[in-house]
C-alpha cells in the first residue's frame, strides 16, 4: 500500500493510472483486518472476538458463560463479573466498542448494567498494575482502584452514573450531573449501542451513539491503566473492540 501511495504522487503517473491506484487503495481498506480509523486516529489495539479470550482476564463472582467467537464477546453472568483487557493503556487514548443488552428469555437476560472501568490502577500495589492482584468479581472489591467508572442502566436499569474512583474502600464520589435516570439515559433491550470512551489529557468522557453522556475536566487525570468491561446479573454481547491513539 505504501508503494501505491508513492506512485500515486509521482509526477510521471498519468491521471488514468492515478484513478486506478485510488480504486485499488479503496478496495484494500475493505479487506478483512483493515479497519480504517477516523482521520488523525491510529488503531493501537483491537479484538474482533474470533479467537477466544486470549486478550482478556475474567474476574467472576460466580461461574457464568464467557466466550469470544464469531465476532462476538458473549458475557452471560448470574453475578458480578469484570473482563479486563490485558494491555495497559496510556493517555491520550480512545476506546470504542458496540454492546447489546440481551433479552431473549435467558436466566440472566435482565437488560441492565452496561458498565466499564478505564485507566484503572490498583492503589494497593506499588506498580498499580491490576493484573498483579486479582479481585473476586464482587463490586465492592473494586473500591481500591483509581479509575473512571461508568454504569449505564445500573440498579436494574433505573440509573446511569459516572464516577472517579479514588482508591478508598466505600468511597465512590458521585457528582449530581453524573447521576442520570431519564428513560433516554437507560437501556433498551436488544439494541446495539456504540460506546466511545476518552482519556485525553484532562478530558474524560463517555459518548453513546455519538451523544455525550458523561464528561469530566479532571485537574489530576489518571493517565495510565487498564480497561475493563463490567456487568452483574446480566447478559451482554460486545463487538468490534478498538483502542485508538487520537
Amino acid at each position: 500500500m505504501k508503494d501505491a501511495w508513492i506512485k500515486m504522487w509521482d509526477c510521471k503517473t498519468t491521471v488514468r493510472d492515478r484513478r486506478r491506484i485510488l480504486a485499488g487503495l479503496g478496495a484494500a481498506l475493505l479487506l478483512p483486518g483493515c479497519v480504517p480509523a477516523a482521520r488523525g486516529q491510529r488503531v493501537i489495539h483491537r479484538d474482533d472476538f474470533r479467537h477466544g479470550l486470549g486478550q482478556w482476564i475474567v474476574e467472576a463472582e460466580r461461574p457464568g458463560r464467557f466466550a469470544a467467537a464469531n465476532g462476538v464477546l458473549d458475557i452471560d453472568s448470574p453475578a458480578g463479573v469484570t473482563l479486563w483487557f490485558r494491555h495497559r493503556l496510556e493517555s491520550p487514548v480512545v476506546i470504542k466498542y458496540a454492546v447489546t443488552a440481551v433479552a431473549e428469555g435467558g436466566p440472566n437476560d435482565h437488560v441492565s448494567d452496561i458498565n466499564c472501568f478505564w485507566m484503572a490502577s490498583d492503589s494497593r500495589i506499588p506498580s498499580g498494575d491490576i493484573r498483579e492482584r486479582p479481585r473476586s468479581g464482587a463490586f465492592a472489591d473494586y473500591d481500591a482502584l483509581r479509575t473512571y467508572y461508568a454504569g449505564i442502566g445500573g440498579n436494574r436499569n433505573t440509573s446511569s452514573r459516572f464516577r472517579r474512583y479514588i482508591g478508598r474502600a466505600g468511597d465512590r464520589p458521585l457528582l449530581p450531573q453524573h447521576d442520570l435516570s431519564a428513560p433516554a439515559d437507560l437501556i433498551e433491550p436488544n439494541r446495539d449501542y456504540h460506546i466511545r470512551l476518552e482519556a485525553i489529557g484532562g478530558r474524560i468522557a463517555l459518548l453513546r451513539d455519538g451523544k455525550l453522556m458523561f464528561e469530566l475536566d479532571d485537574a489530576e487525570p489518571y493517565t495510565a491503566g487498564h480497561f475493563g468491561l463490567r456487568t452483574t446479573k446480566s447478559h451482554l454481547r460486545v463487538r468490534d473492540f478498538r483502542v485508538l491513539r487520537p
